[in-house]
């Protein structure tokens, strides 16, 4: 692994790159995982590479859900093992949660090699050695365990493909995923998605959890039940756009007016009311 100074402004962006090369080297990621880490730091550029409230949110009622589960399941492909495989046996073991591999590019070896990634940081079962073609897919994505992914009611599947996302759905089970894209088919899919980069987004869950597991059923419920998906997404463009509108004006030394104006003002408490509606309007597919 190239030895990259902390005090890169590139820093994190480029060790989570490298995790991904080691990963390809060390047979857990797939080459391809390479093109999709790449998109995915792209949409995280636009954000501005930060947690944005709408994330953080989206975050709270993920964890909310796995606590809430009688049978939840964490998805592990090749991309996450290699950036957060110590995260997800946290996770995993904070939330009561299953860890199931499970891969597009999928080979036994390549299965292997996780499960035993996995085990290395503390994880003392890990699925999908076993699995079989139960979901209606027609590739590798569609083989999972039956008493994993199969039998769960709260499906968590970081970094996840569109399509397996939406037989997951079909299948009645609830979904959530970490997607950087807010207009893939995977963000528009899931029931909670957390437009986050993956690394901050397990770290933020795993932080929440204490707290999290303190409250009473209800009071968890309260949180799913005010969550619209559609809102946090659309709030994620929002965030894109000021962000890129903010370093055009900078490109071209274009400074906002210290005062806003009267037409400033309404628009900035229209904005506001919006981001508050994150926190209030309920998820009719929540609770279908």
């Amino acid at each position: 692994m190239t030895d990259i100074p902390k005090n890169h402004p590139r820093y994190e962006s480029l060790m989570a790159r490298e995790k991904i090369v080691s990963g390809v080297e060390r047979g857990l990621t797939s080459r391809q995982g390479l093109t999709a880490q790449g998109r995915g730091e792209a949409f995280d550029y636009l954000l501005g590479e930060k947690t944005i409230p709408s994330a953080y949110h989206a975050e709270t009622v993920a964890v909310c859900l796995l606590l809430l589960a009688e049978k939840p399941v964490i998805s592990v492909n090749g991309n996450a093992a290699a950036l957060v495989p110590k995260e997800l046996v946290k996770l995993a073991e904070l939330t009561g949660s299953v860890l199931e591999v499970n891969l597009f590019h999928r080979t036994p070896e390549r299965v292997s090699k996780i499960v035993a990634e996995l085990k290395k940081y503390g994880a003392s079962c890990v699925l999908g050695e076993n699995a079989e073609p139960l979901l209606n897919l027609d590739h590798e994505r569609a083989k999972v365990e039956r008493n994993g992914i199969f039998s769960a009611d709260v499906v968590f599947v970081p970094l996840e493909d569109g399509d397996r996302c939406k037989a997951l759905a079909e299948m009645e089970k609830l979904v959530v995923t970490v997607d950087l894209n807010p207009l893939s088919r995977t963000a528009q899919t899931a029931h909670v998605s957390i437009v986050d980069n993956l690394t901050r987004a397990i770290q933020n869950m795993i932080d929440l959890v204490p707290d999290l597991v303190l409250l009473s059923e209800s009071e968890l419920w309260d949180f799913v039940e005010q969550y619209d998906n559609k809102m946090i997404l659309a709030d994620a463009l929002e965030e894109m756009k000021e962000h890129l509108t903010e370093k055009q004006n900078e490109l071209m030394g274009i400074e906002s007016p210290k005062e806003p104006t009267p037409e400033e003002i309404e628009e900035m408490e229209k904005r506001a009311e919006k981001r508050k509606n994150l926190m209030m309007r309920g998820a009719d597919l929540m609770m279908e």
